[in-house]
């Protein structure tokens, strides 16, 4: 069994501008699995990191990373943005290796700090029926499902998926 880190020890810190092509690595090595993120390899590294880039500028978005001391550098990471009607989007990822281990929590919980603090009224997100673990993090942390999009997104593969639509009231 993994031993979780508390996740006010997890080191959680803004992703900077010298972090970009690492976080494209990582949504890479993740989007590989073809489970976990809406994205499938190959895709265009240079609009990603022309993505991130614009949300690490953005003051109404925000990219958070886990920087766990043995790792060496960035193995996960959270997107945030908030929209005009003031409900913050979130989406997160985490490299193989890394899951399990409390980074999801610390960096949700950074995010739910930071959203709140810019004046998010609303938390939310999407996520795949099949990534349970992620799920239960996600009411864990006080998010509901509010919805189910059905035979929503069409994989490369021709599979059709459905995605679980969460939300969260911020104080």
């Amino acid at each position: 069994m993994v031993e979780l880190v508390p996740a006010n020890l997890v080191p959680v810190r803004p992703a900077v501008e010298a972090d970009l092509d690492l976080l494209v690595e990582l949504f890479w090595t993740v989007a590989a699995e073809g489970r976990w993120v809406g994205a499938e390899i190959p895709f265009d590294r240079a609009v990603q990191r022309e993505r991130l880039a614009r949300a690490v500028a953005d003051e109404m978005s925000t990219v958070m990373v886990a920087v766990p001391a043995a790792a060496g550098g960035p193995v996960g990471y959270i997107w945030v943005k908030i929209a005009s009607y003031g409900a913050a989007e979130i989406a997160m990822l985490l490299v193989d290796g890394w899951r399990g281990q409390g980074l999801g929590r610390a960096l949700l919980q950074a995010a739910i700090s930071w959203a709140s603090s810019a004046g998010a009224h609303k938390m939310i997100l999407e996520v795949w029926p099949h990534n349970t673990a992620a799920i239960e993090l996600y009411r864990r942390a006080g998010f509901v499902q509010e919805g189910r999009r059905l035979q929503h997104y069409r994989r490369r593969n021709g599979e059709l998926w459905d995605s679980i639509l969460m939300g969260r009231p911020l104080p």
